[in-house]
């Protein structure tokens, strides 16, 4: 009995519209930006700040009077062409005073921002990714610092540095860091489970490197928008303290000081509140609105970004005859050791959860080996053992584990960085998901060709870049590079997600249901592209599907699992012509695209 092609849908491949350029907004500075300036009152209040901010940093240029200088003639006027807020209980400019008293309210909010910022997003960072036990950890540090009452630490550390602006603000933002690192913790456990930080993971990069290339522009949105808050409230503690009379020492000015004099006054002259608080409202509302701004546009660019590929329901009605020519290499390479040769795997995860129950099998170079079997087989647990990329509460045995005659059984994260990439390639069944959005495409192949060729220089990296695009057929290389994900089709995408797998030149190539997310005939060109890398490079491919129309086109042999179990192992010929196990003919019966004559 033969496999027929009885045909195929004819719809053309879908493109991702350029609605999805949309997702570029917030994923960079430039999109920020661009989102901010479309919404007006977030604008408004950005440029309010800036011309705020510039005017008390040039305060010694622009400043009409000098800040300190008393003319008791002159004591509690009303604003005027001389004096344009008006002057104080001491005949002093009020103007001037707000422009100087604006310097060491700024630099505590720096201050303060910056302690919160370099406390809270590192320690945040390496919570969401560095594992179960200094997750535990450092949240409870986090939880800590936000258990300590901020205002009575400040105070006591008044005490110690009299009239020090700076100390106060760097403690309230170091206890208030607890909150930044919740977020930046939260963020960091979305961002660690895209496809596009497993891809980088897979290409061969350390951790470090994921943290601030492909995660930490992930956390910078959320972590201003936090920064933007925790500002405002700085600034209005800092006022308080001036009220106080804790903040700079007078006769020197400061927002706080100010409405401190304002208010010994308020009964005679109760103007001298309007511009002093006035100031240090409208800075705090700005601080909010900017903030607000800031989350809906990265929101929104979120909502854009996920905007991917639309998974088409397969149309295919027949399997399409596979090549020939392959068989014959795969039997003259069954002589060589397999590449990937797996005795006896077992991983589980908690108590009794048994996901993988002993499976063995064997993949020799240049051979297309299709991994089958329904939802919860254990297909894709057994592809991602041998990348070392299954979640820390699992337990992997095996009598061998073996990639290119190399044992990684036992393998520490470090080792199995060395592999992968290099030795072991991985494809993903979400190609849109795979790439970051916050980078174009010739930035994420450089840097895997950087992290697996670390001796080319700029233009021959460039080249290989190149070259990797040319070797998956995309066409116009030198315009792909420049593009994004989310300017790309679906068939693109996985194309440029083939050429990240190849990056480091492994013998072994894991597609993960590499053909789900496409439409029929741009699955057809995916599988003729992986055919063809396996005949020129001699790759190794394990197929990881439920799709046995795929199975039937391209694989030379199928590995069917059940549970967790190989059920079944057999050429494609043989299993579809005449399945031995019950599992593998009710798969066979499940297809009813699959016509055997």
């Amino acid at each position: 009995m033969t496999i027929d092609e009885v045909g195929l849908a004819d719809p053309s491949a879908k493109r991702v519209g350029r609605e999805g350029s949309a997702g570029s907004e917030g994923s960079s500075l430039r999109g920020l930006v661009a989102g901010i300036v479309g919404r007006p009152i977030a604008f408004g209040s950005a440029i309010f700040l800036i011309a705020i901010i510039l005017a008390c940093l040039a305060a010694p240029l622009i400043a009409p009077y000098d800040p300190l200088h008393q003319n008791l003639s002159e004591a509690m006027m009303l604003p005027s062409p001389a004096h344009i807020l008006g002057t104080d209980d001491l005949g002093r400019d009020v103007f001037s005073r707000l422009l100087y008293g604006g310097q060491p309210a700024f630099l505590g909010v720096l201050v303060g921002s910056l302690a919160c910022f370099l406390v809270g997003v590192p320690l945040g960072l390496v919570a969401g990714y560095g594992g179960r036990k200094l997750d535990s950890v450092i949240s409870a540090v986090g939880d800590l610092l936000l258990s300590i009452p901020s205002i009575v630490v400040i105070l006591a550390i008044l005490a110690v540095f009299n009239h020090n602006i700076a100390a106060p603000m760097a403690t309230l933002g170091i206890l208030t860091s607890g909150g930044l690192l919740r977020v930046v913790r939260a963020v960091t456990l979305e961002a660690r489970d895209q496809l596009y930080v497993r891809a980088a993971k897979v290409s061969g990069l350390g951790p470090f490197r994921i943290l601030f290339r492909h995660i930490l522009p992930a956390v910078a949105g959320p972590a201003l928008v936090q920064l933007g808050i925790f500002a405002g409230v700085a600034l209005t503690l800092q006022a308080g303290l001036g009220f106080l009379g804790l903040d700079v020492p007078p006769p020197n000015p400061s927002w706080g000081n100010m409405i401190g004099e304002a208010a010994h006054v308020i009964s005679n002259f109760p103007w001298l509140l309007v511009p002093s608080g006035g100031i240090v409202a409208l800075t705090t509302l700005a601080f909010g609105l900017l903030s607000d701004g800031v989350h809906d546009t990265l929101s929104n660019a979120r909502k854009a970004i996920s905007i991917g590929t639309r998974r088409s329901t397969h149309a295919v009605r027949g399997v399409p005859a596979r090549s020939q020519g392959a068989g014959a290499d795969s039997e003259a390479s069954t002589v060589e050791a397999p590449v990937l040769d797996i005795a006896d795997l077992r991983v589980s995860f908690g108590a009794g959860k048994v996901a993988v129950a002993g499976v063995s099998l064997a993949c020799s170079a240049g051979e297309i080996v299709g991994l089958v079997g329904e939802s919860g087989s254990g297909k894709s647990v057994t592809s991602l053992a041998c990348l070392g990329l299954l979640p820390g509460n699992a337990t992997v045995t095996a009598q061998r584990l073996a990639v290119n005659g190399v044992d990684v059984i036992g393998f520490s994260e470090r080792q199995f960085r060395d592999i992968r990439g290099s030795e072991i390639g991985y494809i993903s069944q979400e190609p849109m998901s795979s790439l970051d959005p916050s980078f174009t495409v010739g930035s994420i192949l450089r840097e895997a060709v950087r992290r697996h060729e670390p001796r080319l220089d700029r233009r021959q990296r460039e080249q290989r870049v190149l070259q990797l695009l040319a070797e998956v057929q995309l066409p116009s290389p030198e315009v792909t590079v420049r593009k994004y994900s989310f300017e790309l089709s679906g068939g693109m995408a996985q194309r440029v997600c083939i050429a990240l797998a190849l990056a480091g030149r492994p013998k072994l190539l894991i597609a993960d249901e590499p053909t789900t997310a496409l439409d029929v005939t741009v699955q057809a060109d995916i599988l003729d592209l992986l055919r063809q890398l396996r005949d020129r490079e001699r790759l190794t491919i394990v197929l990881v599907t439920h799709d046995l129309a795929v199975v039937a086109d391209i694989c030379e042999r199928v590995i069917v699992l059940q549970n967790g179990k190989v059920v079944e192992q057999a050429s494609t010929d043989d299993l579809f012509s005449s399945p031995q196990h019950d599992y593998t003919k009710s798969l066979i019966a499940a297809t009813p695209n699959i016509l055997v004559a």
